[in-house]
């Protein structure tokens, strides 16, 4: 018996079942890495797909069933695959859903993949394992946030498996889009959006040929609306460096620090550019940014470093973009389960 052959039935069971490790293996990419996958195929087509300009005629990506908005990063995680798959409706359901309406994915059609947020708490122990308790004697405990990945389908890649079904479905899209309410003209939208970020505290000092942010004078520099192609693509602009100092010391204290073609740097312009898109969904403008390159290829190398790192950076858009421009107050029912 040779030793390639010894070593080979080390990792079979005598049962002649695989082991579990291997099986593990052979799973294939979790959902986490489809996702992030997802995201790299966009960007090495060679293009930022953000980048383009606002389609909210049909109201923002919600719920087919329950019309809840999807929330924090999956709108941006929604745009992305929508672009993918050539997807125009902004209506969602999670594959439950959809199959307790008789409603199923057309064959060849893939999902969508969101997060979904969840608290996890766990009790502070001592070396001995014993519960540690407050001076109060209340219990103390460690929160942490994790996130679930969780697949939803476009309603166009959705079919009726009966043709009542099929009626219903297309009746649940019909009435879908007629609640979406007529989005105000552009000259409003604009207007409001360069409200909100003139109300930000950090100075912009306007007539400058480069847009960028200086995080030693903690100031933003501007060229004047005039010479940028329209006001939405200077207002994106503007978002994109706002962005960059909400990382200030003085506010969320992120790694500012590394030289251009590092990772850190490139981390850095993807929490920007996210979150100048996140900003710009809120405030229904385009995201069809000027005077920033698109650093794809760094990009890219950095989501393929662990799929964690798509999670941490899309966290730290949202917290940005929450600063500037913060999501509505949702009522309790948009809490629901069913609403991501």
């Amino acid at each position: 018996m040779s030793t390639a052959t010894t070593a080979n039935r080390t990792h079979r069971p005598a049962n002649g079942r695989r082991s579990r490790k291997a099986s593990a293996t052979e799973r294939g990419p979790s959902p986490e890495e489809k996702l992030v996958a997802d995201l790299i195929a966009l960007m090495e087509q060679g293009t930022a797909p953000w980048r383009r300009e606002w389609q909210g005629h049909q109201g923002s990506h919600r719920n087919l069933l329950t019309g809840h908005a999807y929330r924090g990063s999956n709108p941006l995680l929604l745009e992305f695959g929508a672009l993918l798959k050539g997807h125009t409706l902004p209506l969602w359901l999670g594959g439950a859903q959809a199959k307790a309406n008789g409603w199923f994915p057309r064959k060849g059609c893939s999902a969508v993949r969101i997060v979904r947020p969840q608290l996890n708490q766990r009790d502070q122990r001592d070396e001995q394992g014993n519960v540690q308790l407050s001076p109060e004697g209340v219990p103390l405990t460690t929160s942490w946030v994790s996130y679930k990945v969780v697949p939803v389908f476009n309603a166009a890649d959705l079919v009726g498996t009966t043709p009542e079904a099929q009626e219903a479905l297309a009746v649940a899209i019909a009435a879908a889009l007629q609640q979406s309410a007529p989005p105000p003209s552009a000259a409003v939208r604009l207007e409001h959006a360069e409200t909100m970020l003139e109300a930000w505290p950090v100075p912009t000092v306007f007539g400058g040929a480069v847009a960028c942010y200086s995080p030693g004078a903690d100031r933003i520099s501007m060229p004047v609306a005039e010479a940028f192609s329209n006001r939405e693509a200077f207002a994106a602009t503007w978002a994109h460096e706002q962005i960059h100092s909400t990382g200030h010391p003085s506010r969320l204290d992120r790694n500012q620090r590394g030289a251009m073609g590092t990772a850190a740097y490139a981390r850095e312009e993807l929490v920007a550019e996210l979150g100048a898109v996140i900003v710009c969904q809120r405030l229904q403008i385009g995201s069809d940014f000027q005077n920033h390159a698109a650093y794809l290829s760094h990009w890219a190398e950095l989501l393929k470093e662990s799929p964690s790192v798509l999670f941490q950076v899309l966290s730290a858009a949202r917290k940005a973009a929450d600063l500037i421009a913060p999501e509505p107050a949702e009522d309790e029912a948009a809490t629901a389960p069913d609403a991501s």
